[in-house]
């Protein structure tokens, strides 16, 4: 009997088989996850807190490439608009084309043409009554509010720009879907439900948790069918058969 044809040899048996295939299939997840992530999402990051607590200064996100059509309420965009300066700006769509947006009615709260709106993203206190106002969104246009309402240059700041501060859809690039930097602050950016009953409702969840799902699956396949593996060839090399003194071809 051959080497490769012995139990224990490094050519055969089902442990080795197993760890082979594990391997494999997990390559195949691990690479089409990462390539899958990378497909539909571009990383950025944040210079400000002007999302916080929701992104905070500093954090590394990771946003789903997006035409402006897709865009709803309550998204957190990343948008380019060369009133607004040179550089990539983050903040939550609150308006679009048609509606009016108030702050505040008697409990502080948002109003999308006379519906109130709750936003638990925010901290408590952060509508107040120097910033009130009223704007009509124009059709094709956004209205966008940081969530540190506080200190945050948004649409409120450009009130007397055309438009009633707000930025045009083509400005979109992205939506942002999960904080991935520092560990700390990691974690996916919910759709706010608050907008859901609103027309058009809430964006659908992007594809990074199916991507992300199939690189942690992946991984743990690779390392899982490699110290498979390794155990296999421990054990073929204790156990092996008796030789009688004869040569076996």
């Amino acid at each position: 009997m051959s080497r490769a044809e012995r139990p224990g040899g490094r050519g055969g048996g089902p442990g080795h088989v197993l760890s082979s295939l594990a391997v494999a299939v997990g390559c195949v997840l691990f690479l089409g996850g990462f390539g899958w992530a990378a497909l539909f999402y571009r990383p950025y990051a944040v210079p400000t807190d002007s999302m916080a607590p929701t992104v905070n200064a500093g954090d590394r996100v990771l946003a789903e490439r997006i035409d402006g059509d897709e865009v709803r309420r309550g998204d957190v965009v990343v948008f380019l608009d060369p009133l607004w300066g040179d550089i990539p700006m983050a903040k939550r769509v609150v308006g679009v084309g048609g509606d009016t947006v108030e702050c505040c009615d008697r409990d502080n709260r948002l109003t999308i043409n006379g519906t109130p709106v709750e936003e638990p993203y925010l901290k408590e206190g952060e509508h107040a009554p120097f910033s009130a106002f009223e704007a009509t969104v124009p059709e094709g246009k956004l209205f966008l509010l940081g969530d540190h309402r506080a200190s945050s240059l948004d649409s409120r700041t450009h009130l007397e720009d055309a438009g009633n501060g707000s930025v045009d859809r083509d400005a979109v690039t992205g939506r942002i879907d999960a904080v991935v930097w520092p560990p700390g602050s990691a974690g996916t950016v919910e759709r706010p439900q608050g907008f859901a009953e609103l027309p058009g409702g809430v964006s659908r969840p992007g594809p990074l948790r199916p991507a992300l799902l199939a690189t942690v699956v992946g991984a743990a396949l690779v390392l899982g069918g490699a110290a498979q593996g390794a155990i296999a060839s421990v054990r073929g090399k204790r156990v092996r058969p008796a030789h009688n003194g004869e040569t076996h071809g």
